[in-house]
């Protein structure tokens, strides 16, 4: 096991001084000690793993020095785009080091959403031609391993990876010390959302603990889940799935449940959900201000107006509820204001530390999910 600060010494002593990227359970540790220990200007938590590489690869190009870039392997496709066109050494050149956490290492016990993504993380590595090497888990050896990658990189021009397994680093005791612009928990959130939907409502639940919190509500409820998508992976693309099942089936409410990381990742979406005219469409974005499905580091979702960039999107209607008496009546209402809508629901961080995960397969519940949707 490595210790966090020594890993971290390491790379400035190799005239590492630039992080950016999204952060990741396996790597949340090293994270919070970067976060802590990094001047603010040389450290960016991004909306998504692309973007890492780009303002990675912008710094390097103007200081001609080595930049890291954190993410978990499911974001590797976000990657490939500016790897390939911009950072390869066909292109630019761009040596740059990435820190890949491997979620569903093949052999160790793991979420459905991980799996495959683990059986290839290597693989996409090599077919794009990224040197890459496992980090050991002794600091000697590390050091080793990475000061061979350095050279590699610099040789090459092209960007390298170290990837971490699980129990790579070790702790490192932090309080991100936010307590989220609310003062209501996305849970009580999710209830207030629910207890006001109708039996034909759809609900698509983003990336990490909205959708377990929302699973949890049903199994309270009686055990109904044939009318939820729950994002286990596929951060970011909630709204637009929710979008395309509007499209295809405009006699059936659909309520979006998105994070404020989740939004962030891929803002671009906002612009076609204006667009599309969809009056049977309700985005609600949950913004507590945190990644808190993997460890709770900020999204800087404290300082957007969600409603503000949604009505310049074209949304039909926007709101901002604190309240659950606020959230209730927000949701009732829909009946009678048509979309497409965005309500912003500030939140307290935090989660309960006994939430469960589904107690069913991803494939059954699926198949519940699209017999009840073709209905």
């Amino acid at each position: 096991m490595i210790e966090c600060r020594a890993f971290y010494d390491i790379l400035l002593d190799r005239g590492v001084e630039f992080f950016a990227g999204v952060p990741d359970s396996l790597l949340r540790d090293f994270c919070w000690y970067v976060n802590r220990h990094t001047p603010s200007e040389r450290h960016v938590i991004a909306a998504n793993e692309g973007g890492a590489i780009a303002l990675a690869c912008g710094y390097g190009l103007a200081t001609g020095t080595i930049p890291v870039v954190y993410l978990q392997n499911a974001g590797q496709g976000n990657t490939v785009n500016p790897l390939l066109s911009l950072a390869n050494p066909e292109v630019y050149g761009i040596p740059l080091l990435m820190l890949i956490g491997w979620r569903g290492e093949p052999g160790r016990s793991d979420e459905p959403q991980h799996i495959r993504q683990g059986q290839v993380t290597l693989g996409l590595l090599e077919l794009m031609g990224i040197p890459y090497k496992l980090l050991p888990l002794e600091q000697g050896e590390a050091t080793e391993c990475l000061d061979e990658l350095i050279e590699i990189g610099i040789e090459r021009e092209t960007p390298f990876a170290l990837v971490v397994r699980k129990g790579t680093f070790g702790r490192y005791a932090n309080e991100s010390g936010a307590i989220g612009p609310g003062s209501v928990t996305r849970e009580e959130a999710i209830r207030a959302v629910s207890d006001c939907l109708s039996k034909r409502d759809i609900v698509v639940a983003t990336t990490g603990k909205a959708g377990r919190e929302l699973y949890e509500y049903r199994e309270d409820k009686g055990g109904d889940h044939t009318r939820d998508l729950l994002c286990v992976g596929s951060m970011g693309h909630a709204s637009q799935i929710a979008t395309g099942i509007a499209i295809g089936r405009p006699d059936r409410q659909v309520i979006c449940l998105d994070g404020d990381g989740a939004a962030l990742m891929h803002l671009g979406s906002l612009p076609i959900i204006g667009a599309s005219g969809l009056e049977n469409l309700t985005h609600v974005v949950l913004n507590n201000g945190t990644h808190d499905s993997v460890g709770g580091h900020p999204t800087g979702a404290t300082r957007v107006s969600y409603t503000g960039v949604a009505e310049a999107c074209g949304y039909a209607w926007t709101g901002v509820e604190e309240s659950e008496d606020g959230i209730r009546k927000a949701i009732q209402a829909l009946r009678s204001r048509p979309g497409p809508g965005l309500l912003e629901i500030p939140l307290s961080t935090g989660a309960r530390a006994e939430l469960g995960r589904p107690k069913q397969t991803l494939r059954k519940l699926g198949r519940s999910f699209k017999s009840t949707l073709r209905r």
